[in-house]
């Protein structure tokens, strides 16, 4: 069974969260692939089994051009502390989403990162992730997980530890528990 996590992040929170939901999934599965939403192709989304995809909550929902460009500016300012990824200038989830094309029956999950705070001021980008991927067919197998970071952009403790767990039950809700990796063979 083949995962694939799609993700787009501006500083590297939603990145680390990508990563530790990598190694959750690695745990029951093995075969699991961490990908920016920028640089995945269509032949990566075609053998996927199972589709996880996640991104930074801009302006209570998932990013924009605007607002990557704000990201960019708030990195650029010369009090700023903060570092951006590489991929800022290229395509976002929204742009992914939008060649994406049906993925009839794929199994799929969505995460965001977000401010730690009340999701009526912050909003969560998962909620747009999760109906776009029903939109393009896919089946949800959880609902939409929020990871928090704090307000000067650091992941709240603790979160990269329940990303890896949310990660391995993902994996575990798809695969029966004769396939999963390291199991008895089935035999109990």
């Amino acid at each position: 069974m083949r995962a694939l996590i799609v993700y787009e992040s501006m500083y590297g929170n939603t990145h680390a969260i990508a990563a530790q939901i990598a190694n959750g999934m690695r745990a029951a599965l093995g075969e699991v692939e961490l990908v920016a939403a920028h640089e995945v192709t269509r032949e990566q989304v075609a053998v996927a089994d199972v589709l996880v995809v996640g991104g930074p909550t801009h302006a209570h929902g998932m990013t924009s051009a605007a607002t990557r460009r704000s990201a960019r500016d708030t990195a650029h300012k010369p009090d700023s502390a903060l570092v951006l990824e590489t991929e800022i200038d290229g395509p976002g989830l929204r742009d992914w989403f939008d060649g994406l094309g049906q993925i009839t029956g794929t199994r799929a999950a969505a995460f965001d990162t977000r401010i730690d705070a009340s999701m009526l001021v912050t909003g969560h980008a998962s909620k747009g992730i999760s109906h776009r991927l029903r939109r393009h067919g896919c089946v949800l197998i959880a609902e939409p997980e929020s990871f928090l970071v704090t307000k000067t952009s650091e992941l709240v403790a603790g979160e990269p530890e329940r990303a890896k767990h949310w990660g391995h039950a993902l994996a575990l809700a798809v695969t029966p528990a004769h396939e999963v990796k390291g199991s008895d063979d089935g035999k109990h």
